[in-house]
């Protein structure tokens, strides 16, 4: 007879060969003989785009940089190297819930983390860590910015020409002494290159 732990070490056996079938599946596709580093390149770019089939007819993404590790991993190590450790536990996530996840973060890709865990709270009741939301999106690439758009940025230089036209300023937190908070505050004239006032802020007496 079977017992209960022979036939679910038996089932984890078969997921990871499973999951080793399917990664080796999209490495062939690389690692084929006579194929150059360029038609490899153009060959990862459509896998990584497309929905696979993943173990267990689950529908799955793999990133370009997952192609590439997977890839290495086979050319050094064969298909066994390719077949995950049938101890790693199964995923505490839902596949559902992360296809919900990532439907949202493309749906909006200036979505954050933080914000599609608020929906799937609000949807199911539930929802994964801000931190394994953002996992799930770098593996599927989610986090750079769309092809031909140019992510926001900062380009002041903070420069003047005149004195006295621009003034910038700033208060540090400091430590507690004699059982008040003491702050810093400094003011920064760009045209004249230094600091022109700076102020001490504290219950105590504090030397400048």
């Amino acid at each position: 007879m079977t017992t209960a732990d022979e036939a679910d070490k038996k089932a984890r056996l078969e997921r990871a060969r499973e999951a080793g079938l399917f990664r080796y599946s999209l490495v062939q596709e690389l690692a084929g003989a006579g194929i150059t580093a360029a038609e490899r390149g153009r060959r990862a770019r459509e896998l990584a785009g497309r929905v696979h089939d993943g173990p267990g007819g689950q529908p799955v993404r793999v990133s370009r940089g997952t192609l590439d590790r997977w890839r290495r991993v086979w050319e050094s190590g064969g298909f066994d190297a390719l077949v995950p450790s049938p101890r790693q536990p199964a995923p505490r996530t839902p596949g559902e819930v992360l296809a919900l996840a990532e439907a949202l973060k493309r749906e909006k890709p200036e979505r954050t983390a933080a914000q599609v865990r608020r929906i799937l709270q609000t949807a199911a009741g539930w929802a994964p860590s801000d931190r394994t939301l953002q996992r799930l999106f770098g593996r599927l690439e989610l986090n750079a910015p769309a092809p031909g758009e140019v992510p926001d940025r900062a380009f002041g230089r903070f420069e003047c020409t005149r004195p006295n036209e621009m003034w910038t300023g700033d208060t540090l937190h400091g430590p507690v002494i004699a059982g008040g908070k003491c702050y810093l505050s400094v003011t920064w004239n760009p045209s004249a290159e230094g600091t022109v006032g700076r102020r001490p802020s504290s219950p105590a007496r504090i030397p400048t």
